[in-house]
C-alpha cells in the first residue's frame, strides 16, 4: 500500500506516506489496495457517464453509487476488505450498464461509440486475492515516474477533493437534496483522473472547477440540514451527563440522529452527541427531542478513551472511526458507508438492537454538576445581527474577524489554534466550525455589544454557511471578500478539508493560513504556485505574530 490522503500520514525515510502493511489510521494493505481498485472502477463509470450525458442520458442511481463509493475511501471511513469486494462487483456492473447507456444514446444520435481504453477496459477478478494482485501488478494509480511529483501530487488533490465532494452530496443526497450539476462534476474528475492528464495548467483548472462543484454540493447540503430539521438556533449545550440510560451518536449524519431520536422516545433511554454531532442540538427540530441531553465528549481522536467511559452503546454514523478497542467492541455500531471487521452494522434504521443494548447497560449512574457551552451561530443567526456587526465594525469595536476552524487531529501541533484562538485582541471576532472547535470551545472568550466572540456555526459540513455571511458582509460593506477584515485559519485532516479549500480557491479568496502542516502530496513547486496566485501560506511558528500579520494586512 501506499498512501498520503490525511495529515496523520507517516514521515519515514524522507517519504511522506503510508506504506508496509498498515496506515496510520489502522487500515491494513489489502483494505487500502482495494479501495484504489474500487477508485479505479469508478473512474470507469465516470469515462461512460460523461459521455453519456453529454448526449442527453443520465442515470441518477449511478450517481448515487459514485457519491457513495467514493466517499468509503476516505480516510477513517470504512475498514473492511470484504465490504470492497462487494462493492468492487457492484461498481463492475454499474460500469457495463453506463457502457451500454453511452453506447445505445451515442447510437441513437447516428454516431459511432467511442472506443474507451484505461479503467474502462479494466476488468477486476471476481475473488479477493485476484483483485490484491490486480491492485500490485495492474498498477491502478499512475506513477510518478511517467508524470512527474508535481503533476501527480495536483491530480491527487483533485482525486482527494473529489472525495471530499461525494462525502457533502451524500449526506445531502439522503435527506432528498440531489444537484445534477455535482452528479455532472463527479463525472467529469473521474474521467479526467482516468486519463494521464499532467498538464499542471489543466489540472488546476480541473480543481477549481471541482471547488464550484463542491460549492454547490455544500449549498445542497445546507439547503437539506435546514429543510429537514430547521435552520440553527444559539442553543446552550450541556456538556455534563445526566442519570440514565444512554445512547451516544458519533458522526455527522443528522438523519441517523433524527432516527435515533425517534427510535428512543419514550424508552427512557437518553441520547447524546459526540464529536461533529455536537451541531445537531441547535436544530429545532432534533432538539425538541427532551431526551437529547446534551454533549459527551470531544474531538474524533479521543474517541478510544470516550467511547470506553461511555456506558451505553455507541453509533458511528459516517467518519471519523478509528481502530475499536476491546473495552467498547462489544458496544460499537456502524451505519451507512462504515465499517470495521468485526464490528456490528446495522442495516436500514430498525435500531431495536440498540436500543435493548442500551436498557441493558448501566448508563449513567449519577447526574454530574450542569456545564454547558453554545452552539447554533448559522449563517441566518449572525446575518440577523448584521446589523449590529456592521456598526461595530465601523465604530471599531469590532477590529477584525478570525474564521479558526477546520478539522482536528492527533499529531502534535495543533495547540497552534489553540494558542491562536485564546490570544486573538478581545475587540476580534472568532468564527468556528468543524471539530477542531474541540481544542477552545470551552473557553469563555466573553461579548462585544452584545455579540459573543466566539461564534460555532457547526459542522464542517457547514462551511457553506460561513462563505455567506462573509459574503453578505462583503456586499454591506461594499467591498469583496478580501477587503474585509477577515482572516482564515484553517486545520486540516482529511479530504473534506481538501474540498473545502478547493472551494475557497474557487471563490477567489486569498491569504488563507492552512497548518498545522502541510499535505504531503503538494509538493514545494505546488506550494510555491498556490502561494503566488492564491496567497495560501502555512501556519508559522508562533500564533501571536501570525495574529499581529493578520492585524496588519487589513490595518
Amino acid at each position: 500500500m501506499f498512501c498520503y490522503q490525511c495529515e496523520q500520514t507517516q514521515f519515514d525515510n524522507g517519504i511522506h506516506g503510508c506504506f508496509g502493511n498498515k496506515g496510520a489510521c489502522g487500515k491494513d494493505a489489502p483494505t487500502a489496495d482495494l479501495q484504489d481498485v474500487l477508485i479505479h472502477l469508478c473512474k470507469g463509470i465516470g469515462q461512460y457517464a460523461i459521455r453519456a450525458r453529454a448526449l442527453g442520458a443520465t442515470e441518477v442511481e449511478a450517481d448515487r453509487f459514485l457519491q457513495f463509493a467514493v466517499f468509503t475511501t476516505l480516510t477513517n471511513v470504512n475498514f473492511d476488505a470484504d465490504k470492497f469486494v462487494a462493492w468492487i462487483a457492484e461498481a463492475a456492473a454499474v460500469r457495463e450498464r453506463m457502457k451500454a447507456l453511452y453506447e445505445n444514446a451515442a447510437r441513437a444520435k447516428g454516431q459511432m461509440p467511442e472506443a474507451l481504453a484505461g479503467p474502462a477496459a479494466f476488468v477486476p477478478a471476481k475473488d479477493k486475492a485476484g483483485l490484491l494482485a490486480q491492485a500490485k501488478e495492474a498498477g491502478v494509480k499512475f506513477g510518478v515516474e511517467r508524470m512527474g511529483e508535481d503533476a501527480v501530487g495536483l491530480r491527487n488533490l483533485l482525486l482527494y477533493g473529489l472525495k471530499g465532494v461525494a462525502a457533502y452530496s451524500y449526506h445531502a443526497s439522503v435527506l432528498g437534496q440531489e444537484r445534477d450539476a455535482v452528479f455532472a462534476g463527479i463525472e467529469r474528475a473521474l474521467d479526467r483522473l482516468a486519463t494521464e492528464t499532467s498538464d499542471l495548467g489543466v489540472l488546476l483548472e480541473e480543481g477549481l472547477e471541482l471547488g464550484r462543484v463542491n460549492f454547490a454540493a455544500m449549498e445542497a447540503l445546507d439547503a437539506a440540514n435546514t429543510g429537514t430539521f430547521g435552520t440553527p438556533e444559539p442553543t446552550q449545550v450541556r456538556i455534563t451527563p445526566v442519570a440514565g440510560k444512554a445512547i451516544l451518536v458519533s458522526g455527522h449524519d443528522l438523519k441517523d440522529l433524527l432516527a435515533i431520536l425517534k427510535a428512543t422516545e419514550g424508552t427512557g433511554v437518553n441520547v447524546y452527541t459526540h464529536g461533529e454531532m455536537l451541531p445537531g442540538n441547535a436544530y429545532p427540530k432534533l432538539k425538541a427531542f427532551a431526551h437529547l441531553k446534551g454533549n459527551f465528549g470531544g474531538a474524533w481522536q479521543d474517541q478510544q478513551t470516550e467511547f470506553a467511559d461511555f456506558p451505553g452503546p455507541v453509533v458511528l454514523t459516517s467518519n471519523c472511526l478509528i481502530k475499536p478497542q476491546p473495552k467498547y467492541r462489544d458496544r460499537l455500531w456502524t451505519l451507512g458507508p462504515v465499517g470495521w471487521p468485526g464490528i456490528r452494522h446495522l442495516e436500514g434504521h430498525d435500531f431495536a438492537p440498540i436500543v435493548a443494548q442500551a436498557k441493558a447497560l448501566p448508563g449513567f449512574a449519577a447526574t454530574e454538576p450542569e456545564k454547558f457551552i453554545t452552539v447554533g451561530f448559522g449563517r441566518d443567526t449572525v446575518l440577523s445581527v448584521a446589523d449590529k456587526v456592521i456598526d461595530a465594525v465601523k465604530s471599531g469595536a469590532i477590529k477584525h474577524f478570525f474564521l479558526v476552524g477546520g478539522c482536528d487531529g492527533a499529531k502534535t501541533g495543533r495547540n497552534y489554534f489553540t494558542d491562536f484562538a485564546d490570544n486573538a485582541p478581545k475587540d476580534t471576532v472568532i468564527l468556528t466550525l468543524g471539530c477542531g472547535k474541540y481544542r477552545f470551545n470551552k473557553h469563555d472568550f466573553g461579548t462585544i455589544g452584545g455579540v459573543p466572540r466566539l461564534l460555532d456555526m457547526g459542522q464542517c459540513n457547514d462551511a457553506y454557511s460561513a462563505l455567506i455571511v462573509a459574503t453578505k458582509l462583503a456586499e454591506a460593506f461594499g467591498c469583496g471578500v478580501n477587503d474585509l477584515p477577515l482572516s482564515l485559519i484553517v486545520s486540516w485532516f482529511e479530504q473534506k478539508a481538501a474540498a473545502i479549500l478547493l472551494t475557497l480557491l474557487a471563490l477567489g479568496v486569498r491569504h488563507i493560513l492552512l497548518g498545522p502542516t502541510l499535505p504531503a502530496f503538494l509538493t514545494p513547486a505546488l506550494v510555491g504556485v498556490l502561494v503566488e496566485k492564491f496567497g495560501i501560506a502555512p501556519v508559522g511558528d508562533n500564533a501571536n505574530d501570525d495574529i499581529k500579520a493578520c492585524m496588519n494586512r487589513v490595518a
